[in-house]
C-alpha cells in the first residue's frame, strides 16, 4: 500500500473522531455570515460599502449590521478620514464567533489526543497538512 493509500484510508477515520458534534454549526444566518465575513476581508467600511459589495440594499445591510452590533459581534467607529461617516468592524467576540463558525474539528478534542503525543509528532501532525497542501498546488501549476 502506498502512502497515498495509507493517509486516504486513515483520514477518514480522523474527521469522524475529531469532528465538531455541537449540532448546527452556527446559529448565524448566511447574510449574517456574509456581513461577518466580508469585513474580516476588508477591515472596516461603511454600511453603504458592504451593501454593494453584499448586492443587498443599503437598509437590509443596516439592519443586519444591528443586529450583529446587539449581538457585540460588531461596533460602530467614526471613519479617521471623514468624521461625518461612520464604519462598521468586527469587535473580538464577531472574530471569535466567524472562527467558532468555520471549525470543522472539535479543537478541545484535538487538544486532548495532540497532549497525549510526543512534541515531533504534533509537529508532524501540524505541518503535514500545510506540506501536502502546497505540494498540490505546486502540481497544479
Amino acid at each position: 500500500m502506498s502512502a497515498a493509500d495509507d493517509f486516504c484510508e486513515s483520514f477518514p477515520a480522523a474527521f469522524l473522531a475529531f469532528h465538531r458534534r455541537d449540532g448546527r454549526r452556527s446559529e448565524l444566518t448566511n447574510a449574517s455570515r456574509a456581513v461577518l465575513q466580508h469585513l474580516s476581508l476588508t477591515g472596516p467600511i461603511a454600511i453603504g460599502e458592504a451593501a454593494r459589495h453584499l448586492d443587498r440594499s443599503q437598509s437590509v445591510v443596516s439592519e443586519i449590521v444591528s443586529q450583529l452590533e446587539g449581538h457585540g459581534f460588531l461596533e460602530r467607529e467614526p471613519d479617521p478620514a471623514n468624521r461625518r461617516r461612520t464604519l462598521v468592524w468586527l469587535t473580538e467576540a464577531g472574530i471569535a464567533r466567524l472562527r467558532a463558525d468555520a471549525d470543522v474539528l472539535d479543537r478541545r478534542r484535538v487538544a486532548e489526543a495532540m497532549e497525549q503525543l510526543d512534541e515531533a509528532t504534533r509537529r508532524g501532525l501540524v505541518d503535514g497538512p500545510d506540506a501536502l497542501i502546497r505540494a498540490s498546488e505546486r502540481n497544479n501549476e
